[in-house]
């Protein structure tokens, strides 16, 4: 018979599981205490770094309908849920992972499927959201910009012409003077 706090825990991971908009699996042999707390500093509020028995992670794993992950729960695993922008996340694991070499990503799941180390680390390569919506909102202001000078073009090359044929009329000879009869 199961026992509770083991089911307790087993419904706690699946529950993360389902919230979660990705998770990365970790090897965190040979990290003290104070690393793990600097890492879940580094993670910030976008993610929950969880320590856990594999068997009790497979069983939840399973439970969530997450599948592909099964070979990662060997060793020591630890799993950061994702609850914020996976972008942030996996470029706070990737940079811990850089200055701690006792950290290791095994790898991931997001958008029901299984990701590699590569698809994790490309994942951190990319720009967070809020960067993506900058620079898709300088573009669309340039558009615009660019749209109300061919606009105003036009209007700036009839004054233009105006005043050049104006400039024409006075430099003529006899312009200025009334013609003689």
């Amino acid at each position: 018979m199961a026992k509770p706090d083991k089911v307790a825990a087993v419904a706690e991971i699946a529950d993360r599981f389902r919230s979660s908009s990705a998770t990365v699996v970790t090897e965190y042999t040979g990290l003290s205490v104070t690393q793990l707390g600097e890492l879940r500093r580094a993670l910030g509020t976008s993610a929950k770094y969880r320590v856990a028995k594999n068997t009790l992670v497979k069983r939840a794993a399973e439970d969530a309908g997450v599948e592909g992950l099964e070979e990662l729960f060997v060793g020591p695993t630890a799993i950061a849920f994702v609850e914020g922008e996976p972008v942030d996340a996996a470029k706070a694991l990737r940079d811990f992972a850089k200055d701690h070499a006792a950290l290791k990503i095994k790898g991931g799941y997001m958008d029901g499927r299984p990701l590699s180390v590569d698809e994790i680390n490309q994942i951190a390569d990319l720009d967070s959201r809020e960067v993506l919506l900058a620079k898709a909102a300088g573009a669309f202001k340039a558009k615009l910009s660019q749209a109300a000078a061919l606009f105003q073009a036009p209007a700036s090359q009839v004054a233009r012409l105006a005043a050049a044929l104006e400039d024409k009329r006075k430099s003529e000879p006899g312009a200025e003077a009334p013609a003689e009869s």
